[in-house]
């Protein structure tokens, strides 16, 4: 028997107008799910068919009264940029919890853009402090431009700006994109990843993931009180960032431990459960909370979660206005 399904591409997506405050508010409301132990998730499947690139797949069920579910299947290959193609490419499926049918499938980059950068952004909402006002953004590709338009839901008094990117060209781009955004701070261009984190108070890292990282911003070179962001996973900051830090948190604590325990990523001094302070399910949740001094670090991998929460609210939005093409299956 057909059924139909609601279509959206990146471009239906855009005409929804939904802003970085909606999306870092729903994945905050999906922590606390998590934390209330109402999310079945399991860790990240893929194949690797070339060096340093991954195609995995990420399911998702939200029970409680979100009720919500939901898979991407997204690809993430360095190498394509210089072929003119994206990085991060895929789709996701919304899927109905009663019956399991596709309920819809949309553009999965998208979401793994905003829904990424929201997730920083809850993670600064209970672990910043409010007197920030330094932004270092190192890798100034998209996460690099999502990350900080999370900051600045965070963070009103954001006067700086620092830029760290070794492709020619990219600071002035960011710069340009990004400055409409933060009028009144200044954006300043670095010529290397030391000078970049120098006395910021926000220190994120947006590289592409790989296997056997260069790990190039090191501990030592970030001031006492900081808030060191990677969603990069182990590619950009040192062990000692994390292991060293007055406070490590993680987006999900079994998905980071069972990733680490494969042997691959967060290797070499990255912390195992006893350095975990928390994940942010426990802290939305309430079970526990921030820390507001000395060198609190994150490694936020990015979840199925977020992209349930985020998918679900682009859906909502589609059938409010009417936006998408519906295809019969």
């Amino acid at each position: 028997m057909p059924f139909d399904v609601l279509w959206l591409s990146q471009a239906n997506i855009d005409t929804l107008g939904i802003t970085m405050l909606e999306i870092m508010d729903e994945v905050e409301q999906g922590f606390a799910a998590q934390g209330r132990g109402e999310v079945e998730m399991p860790a990240k499947i893929g194949i690797h068919t070339r060096k340093d690139c991954f195609n995995h797949s990420m399911p998702c069920y939200v029970s409680g009264n979100l009720d919500m579910a939901g898979v991407k299947v997204v690809s993430g290959y360095p190498p394509n940029p210089k072929k003119g193609l994206p990085y991060i490419t895929g789709i996701w499926c919304l899927l109905d919890p009663e019956t399991g049918l596709v309920r819809a499938v949309m553009d999965a980059a998208w979401i793994t853009a905003w829904r990424t950068g929201a997730a920083s952004g809850v993670y600064a909402r209970y672990f910043g402090s409010p007197d920030t006002r330094s932004i270092a953004i190192l890798g100034l590709g998209v996460q690099g431009r999502m990350n900080l338009r999370a900051m600045i839901e965070v963070f009103p008094n954001i006067s700086e700006v620092r830029m760290y990117d070794p492709i020619a060209g990219q600071s002035a781009r960011y710069k340009a994109d990004m400055q409409p955004l933060l009028p009144g701070a200044t954006f300043v261009d670095c010529a290397d990843p030391k000078i970049c984190v120098d006395n910021a108070d926000v220190i994120i890292t947006c590289s592409p993931i790989v296997e056997k990282p260069e790990r190039f911003v090191k501990a030592e070179w970030l001031k006492r009180d900081s808030l060191a962001i990677s969603v990069d996973y182990d590619s950009a900051f040192d062990a000692e960032t994390m292991s060293g830090a007055a406070c490590f948190t993680t987006d999900n604590e079994g998905q980071y431990l069972w990733t680490k325990g494969h042997g691959v990523y967060f290797q070499n001094g990255y912390p195992d459960k006893t350095g975990l302070h928390s994940d942010l399910g426990e802290i939305c949740a309430g079970k526990k909370a921030g820390v507001r001094s000395g060198r609190r670090s994150a490694v936020l991998m990015g979840i199925a979660l977020d992209d349930v929460m985020t998918g679900h609210l682009i859906y909502q939005k589609a059938l409010e206005r009417k936006v998408g093409t519906w295809v019969q299956l």
